[in-house]
């Protein structure tokens, strides 16, 4: 099965970003960057916000549901809330903000974690744009 991720202006511009970034980050990045298209069958991937974002078309705030970036002392992962409250548990370990989880550079990416909490954030994403379309029809 092939998962696409679409646009290819979107990826070469993940590439560059991750590329701009210092030599001994750029295999977290890509980490995590291969995590999220794993996970992600069919999204969109560009630069939102001056980080790498994932979206699916047709859904409300631009069908964005998760981006990452890096800052001076970790990599944050921002997504959709309220995934970070409905996995606070899994989080404990963690830095986090309503819609942040700070994973700091010097430890390992949790892969199996981002993933699940990936794929909780554009469910999310769509159950509110199906809620907001069914307002909408009444």
């Amino acid at each position: 099965m092939v998962k696409r991720i679409s646009h290819e202006s979107g990826s070469k511009d993940v590439d560059a970003y991750i590329a701009k970034c210092p030599k001994n980050v750029q295999g977290k990045l890509k980490e995590i960057r291969t995590a999220i298209r794993k996970v992600s069958p069919g999204a969109t991937e560009s630069i939102s916000y001056q980080m790498p974002g994932y979206s699916y078309a047709g859904y409300d705030y631009k069908g964005m549901f998760a981006w990452f970036g890096l800052q001076s002392s970790h990599i944050g992962l921002y997504l959709r809330p309220p995934t970070i409250q409905h996995h606070k548990n899994e989080l404990a370990g963690y830095v986090t903000t309503k819609s942040a989880i700070h994973f700091p550079l010097d430890n390992k990416i949790p892969v199996p974690l981002l993933k699940k909490l990936v794929k909780a954030s554009a469910k999310i994403m769509k159950a509110r744009s199906t809620k907001s379309e069914a307002k909408k029809s009444k």
